[in-house]
Parts: C-alpha cells; sequence; structure tokens
C-alpha cells in the first residue's frame, strides 16, 4: 500500500508525531511478532511489538489515545484468529489467550482495545478478565460486525496473517447478512462492549446505517486496506482525483451514521481538511 510502513518503535514515534500534528490523536496498533506458534503466544509477551509501543507513544504522547487490537491471526503460525485443533477453530480455548492478550495491552498502558478475532463471547471473557484485574475503567470497542472479505487482501499480505488453510467463513461474517450484524452488536453491548464497530466500511454502508440505527453507543466504521488500496492505484494511473475521491468516500462513512472512522488516509485527510480550512 503507498504510504503505507511497517514500524520499528522508535521510528513509530515520528509517525505518531506527525499524525498529532495534524489533529490526529487515536492510534490503532497491530503487531508483527518475532516468533510465531500455534498458539500465538507472542501476541501477550510483555516485550513484543505492541506492548512495547504502547508504552513508548504514552510517555512521549500521553494525549494520544492508543488503541490496540487483539487477536491472533499475526501471531498463530497458521494464520488463523484462534487455536486450532486438527482444522476446527476452537472457540473457547481461544477466549483464554485473548484475555491474556487483553491484559497485557492494559498493563502497557492502552487506553482501548479491539477484539477483531469474531470468536463468540469474547467482549464478555475480556470484560471479566479487565475487572478482574482492576481495569474496570478500560473500554472496548468490539469489531462486533467484520465481515467476510475480499478487501482485507493488502493487509493479510503485509502482515502476513493470511490462514495457511481453509478459510475464516467459520467466524467471520456472511457478506450478504445484514440482520446477524444487528444480533452481533446487540450482544456485544450486552457483553460489554462500549463502541461498536462494522468493517470494512464502503461496501458495506448499508449495516453502518442499520447498526447506527440500532444502538445508542459510538458506532466505528473500518475503512480497511483494499478501499484504501483500490483508491491508490486509480490515483497513481491519473484515473481519478485522489483528494476529491477521498474525501467523499470518507464523507459517505460519515453520512451513513459513524461516528468514528479507521482510516489509512488519516493523515492526507487530515492535512487536506486543514487546507480547506485555511
Amino acid at each position: 500500500m503507498p504510504g503505507i510502513y511497517q514500524f520499528s518503535v522508535d521510528t513509530l514515534l515520528t509517525e505518531v508525531k506527525e499524525a498529532s500534528d495534524l489533529g490526529v490523536l487515536a492510534v490503532l496498533l497491530f503487531g508483527i511478532p518475532a516468533y510465531k506458534d500455534a498458539v500465538g503466544s507472542s501476541a501477550y509477551d510483555p516485550h513484543e511489538a505492541v506492548q512495547q509501543a504502547v508504552g513508548a507513544i504514552k510517555e512521549r504522547y500521553p494525549e494520544v489515545m492508543v488503541v490496540t487490537d487483539v487477536c491472533l491471526c499475526e501471531y498463530t503460525d497458521h494464520g488463523h484468529c484462534g487455536i486450532v485443533e486438527g482444522e476446527e477453530i476452537l472457540n473457547d480455548p481461544t477466549l483464554e489467550i485473548l484475555s491474556k492478550v487483553a491484559l497485557s495491552h492494559a498493563a502497557a498502558g492502552a487506553d482501548m482495545i479491539a477484539p477483531s478475532d469474531m470468536m463468540d463471547g469474547r467482549v464478555a471473557a475480556l470484560r471479566a478478565a479487565l475487572d478482574r484485574q482492576g481495569y474496570t475503567y478500560l473500554p472496548i470497542m468490539s469489531y462486533a460486525a467484520k465481515y467476510r472479505s475480499a478487501f482485507y487482501g493488502p493487509f493479510r499480505q503485509a502482515a502476513g496473517s493470511a490462514p495457511r488453510f481453509g478459510d475464516r467463513r467459520s467466524y467471520q461474517m456472511d457478506s450478504a447478512n445484514v440482520r446477524e450484524a444487528l444480533r452481533e452488536a446487540g450482544q456485544d453491548l450486552r457483553e460489554g462492549a462500549d463502541i461498536i464497530m462494522v468493517k470494512p466500511a464502503l461496501p458495506y454502508l448499508d449495516v453502518i446505517r442499520a447498526v447506527r440505527e440500532s444502538v445508542r453507543c459510538p458506532v466505528a466504521a473500518f475503512n480497511v486496506s483494499g478501499e484504501y488500496a483500490m483508491v491508490k492505484a486509480a490515483a497513481e494511473r491519473g484515473w481519478l482525483d485522489e483528494k476529491a475521491v477521498v474525501l467523499e468516500a470518507l464523507l459517505s462513512i460519515k453520512r451513513a451514521g459513524a461516528d468514528i472512522i479507521i482510516t489509512y488516509h488519516a493523515k492526507e485527510a487530515a492535512r487536506w481538511l486543514q487546507e480547506e480550512s485555511i
């Protein structure tokens, strides 16, 4: 993805400063681990990238909100978001590992955790684990409506998180189903989620609207890697006006009902909006 990079902790601080100077005061962290295994143990290793990055950002830029992705796909050697037995994803054993991950992020100083694994009951499990350890104040942004999508391709390649076998249809949502999104959102709120997310964004504007109308909490939308890459590729070929298209796309996500937009265009959009306000 043009303009998007993997950062070491020290270079990440420069990126965070640049973003914060543009008015982008929140970041969502994903990690590339030094090692992978069958249970994703590097995901809760206090010496790994996300945990170290959280501490460094909060020490240097305490005003920046640090949100951490809680999932196992980047950390397992098989690339699935849960513990595997044969070719079956084991839901409940995965919740135990995810709880360890969330606690490690909380201990590092994260301001919010964002479980993206789509295991059943994971919000309740994480809320209980955090509360037991005294992190009652730490909010949860749940990937409640995370669809099985081809638009994740560039991220999976960059993060090395594509599954080694099978696919994620047993735990990610069917792209044709909007009613399930509403059920998932309601269930996650009952389990203790504070923010409900829809992912991807542009192909699911109708889902964002439906979720917005069904819940009273903030709604987030994730403008994912494939959406970003398509715009960049077309702009590089001179097929469209990148600035106009990006701002129109982000506006459509906002218009659909998103209170929070997670996007790879964040710095560019912030810069363009600043220029328009001068």
